[in-house]
């Protein structure tokens, strides 16, 4: 985000978590995925904030301005820290998760449902992943994405990260991209930051799983058609909705992004998550 903006910072189990807050009007609380900082959504907060909504942006536990030296990195942690700032700032909020923080935004409404007015899961990984063997032989994105995640996950290396981040944007990618990958290695490289990058790709995402069939509140589902974590990306984001009660989640595709739709077209992701809060919330039917 802008350096221009004033960075707050927040205790939380031990830790301090950075996070900036702009514009007036219904909250809505953004968590980048890991191995990003609160720069990921750069494009997308200033055009919710021109929408009419007060927009917090944080980093996650050892991203960022946030600090290192927490216990744990789980999807279940980010959501407490997320629960937290929310009641920080005076809630209820819409919570914005991308990739990992897709499911702690899961995990946050289930829990906290007094919190949450309505979700929003950008490329996220909710439920239990299995590679695909057949995506691998014949899908070359997918195994290549699948192949710098493994690989930076175990080597620990910035240089893999960007090149997987490089992968993650097919075809369009912002005219900052190349410095905000620069700015974003020098933060990583900082000691300790990519083994709690490393620690959270091995959280596996059941503890998000385990909370979908408890989300009360209405819930998108944002994925690219592009996106190289999955062979089909359509197929997970329908099921990331079909594990969710009747009638709490829908899905948008954004044509031609990969992993990063709110960083490859912002208008688009912002326009689709404006046209869903502005439908009036409605608890799920039940089964």
């Amino acid at each position: 985000m802008s350096r221009n903006i004033k960075v707050d910072m927040l205790e939380s189990e031990g830790g301090r978590l950075a996070y900036e807050v702009t514009g007036e009007g219904p909250l809505v609380v953004l968590a980048p995925g890991m191995g990003n900082d609160r720069a990921a959504y750069r494009f997308l907060a200033p055009r919710l904030t021109a929408a009419g909504y007060r927009v917090a942006v944080t980093d996650l536990r050892g991203h960022g301005d946030s600090s290192t030296g927490w216990a744990s990195y789980t999807r279940a942690d980010t959501a407490r820290d997320l629960v937290a700032l929310t009641r920080h700032l005076g809630g209820p909020a819409v919570i914005v998760g991308h990739s990992f923080s897709g499911g702690a935004a899961t995990i946050a409404a289930a829990r906290e449902p007094e919190l949450v007015s309505a979700v929003v899961e950008i490329a996220p990984f909710t439920r239990a992943q299995k590679p695909d063997l057949g995506g691998l032989l014949r899908n070359p994105a997918y195994r290549k994405g699948m192949t710098l995640l493994m690989a930076t996950g175990m080597l620990r290396n910035v240089g893999l990260w960007k090149r997987y981040l490089d992968h993650a944007f097919p075809g369009r990618k912002p005219a900052d991209f190349a410095a905000y990958l620069d700015r974003l290695a020098g933060d990583l490289s900082r000691p300790g930051r990519m083994a709690v990058l490393a620690r959270m790709g091995l959280a596996a995402p059941t503890d998000a799983g385990d909370h979908l069939g408890r989300l009360r509140r209405p819930t998108l589902v944002v994925m690219g058609t592009a996106d190289p974590d999955w062979n089909d990306p359509r197929a997970e984001a329908e099921g990331v909705v079909a594990a969710m009660p009747s009638g709490v989640g829908r899905v948008v595709m954004i044509e031609g992004a990969g992993h990063y739709p709110h960083a490859q077209y912002p208008d688009e992701v912002a326009a689709a998550i404006l046209s869903f809060l502005k439908e009036p919330l409605k608890e799920p039917r039940d089964a």
